[in-house]
């Protein structure tokens, strides 16, 4: 047992699950107290953001569908 908690990867395993799981939070309480002008433009420019993402990801996923089905066909 004390050789798996000596490993490096475990502890950065940990470590990126915690900031995956603390981080948005600690963005969206930030957010939350800044005054009301900036912090309802910085959350109509998350979900823009986001938005944004989410749209390019498809694309790029679509694209690599078509050119798989491109070069199968060929």
């Amino acid at each position: 047992m004390s050789t798996i908690l000596s490993e490096k990867w475990l502890w950065i395993v940990i470590l990126a699950l915690i900031v995956i799981l603390v981080g948005p939070l600690l963005i969206v309480y930030f957010i939350l107290l800044l005054p009301f002008p900036f912090n309802m433009i910085s959350t109509i420019l998350l979900v823009l953001g986001w938005g944004i993402a989410a749209g390019y990801k498809e694309w790029v996923t679509a694209k690599r569908k078509e050119e798989k089905k491109r070069a199968a066909q060929a």
